[in-house]
């Protein structure tokens, strides 16, 4: 049976800000307005899910995650977090959440890795044999073992970011708030973190709930969709049944030998990218066969390539309606 461990009703988060006036206004004669982030939005999490929260710059999905970990008190509606309200910020709930933030670092940067771990070790109350194990088998899944030593200020963002992650999981969390923990990072770090982190899911059932602009990261770590826009849920539905959604279209890039009047491509299908010699145009796909055929007679073609239609499109096309 599932268990729920995270709750959200009617959750809603408004801001007050000053209006621009101009500097005599604003000095004397200050005006605000009420900006809302999160617009009463409702879901549930159950305890093993590994969940993406998306949304475009500013559609309220940090705010949401910083409401769960309690960095922030909701203005209206309820949040609760394995049987918590989480701005209580009581030690039996922190003890059980791990917050990763890429754009914030959460070690101490005149330390090492190790005194860090040492640091948390203490607060968590960890054992040895338990504490030498965890930092053993996480830091060799992550290839950063040989960092250990080194003081965090000196390590690059891609190692940075991996002992980020180690540190939230020594103490086994039984929930993981990530929040862009790729940002930045080049392809092989990218790669190893969404592998760790679907390995670390399978094996200890942790909660993931995951914000990213990077659709491979949603793709291959989650298997939920949550979007929301304007502070407002617009979707929450599983990976499969999203893509199960949009399985009647394909994207075909064409790759010419010459030049091609961009009028005689958009015959074929929608252009969704055009490049030098090249064309990646959106098709339904019970008329590949058919489109392709003419595409092969009428046009200077020298390959075809056939893909489903990204997930970012996907998303895209949701924020839009």
């Amino acid at each position: 049976m599932n268990k729920t461990i995270i709750s959200v009703t009617n959750l809603q988060k408004d801001y007050t800000v000053k209006t621009k006036q101009g500097f005599w206004k604003n000095a004397f004669f200050p005006k605000y307005k009420t900006i809302t982030a999160v617009d009463n939005i409702s879901f549930q999490i159950n305890k093993g899910e590994s969940v993406a929260l998306l949304g475009p710059n500013g559609a309220g999905k940090t705010t949401t995650m910083k409401m769960l970990s309690g960095l922030l008190y909701p203005t209206f509606g309820k949040v609760e977090a394995l049987g918590y309200f989480p701005f209580d910020r009581k030690y039996e709930y922190l003890k059980k959440i791990g917050l990763v933030m890429g754009n914030r670092s959460g070690l101490a940067w005149d330390l090492t890795s190790n005194q860090n771990f040492e640091l948390i070790k203490k607060i968590y109350e960890i054992s040895d044999n338990k504490f030498s194990e965890r930092v053993k088998r996480l830091t060799e899944m992550l290839d950063v073992d040989t960092f250990l030593d080194k003081q965090v200020r000196k390590l690059s963002l891609g190692e940075r970011m991996k002992l980020e992650l180690v540190a939230s999981l020594i103490y086994e969390p039984e929930i993981l708030y990530l929040d862009e923990p790729t940002i930045g990072l080049d392809i092989i770090s990218k790669q190893r973190i969404r592998t760790f982190l679907r390995d670390i899911q399978r094996d200890s059932q942790v909660t993931l709930l995951l914000t990213s602009h990077d659709m491979d990261d949603v793709e291959k770590v989650s298997d939920r969709v949550i979007v929301i826009n304007h502070g407002q849920k617009i979707y929450d539905d599983s990976m499969d049944e999203l893509l199960r959604k949009y399985k009647d279209k394909k994207y075909l890039t064409l790759q010419l030998s010459e030049s091609v009047n961009t009028k005689i491509i958009e015959k074929f299908g929608e252009i969704i990218e055009k490049k030098p010699l090249s064309y990646t145009i959106k098709i339904s796909k019970d008329k590949q066969s058919h489109i392709i055929s003419k595409i092969m007679d009428e046009l200077p073609v020298d390959d075809i390539d056939i893909i489903h239609v990204p997930l970012e499109e996907m998303i895209t096309h949701l924020f839009s309606q």
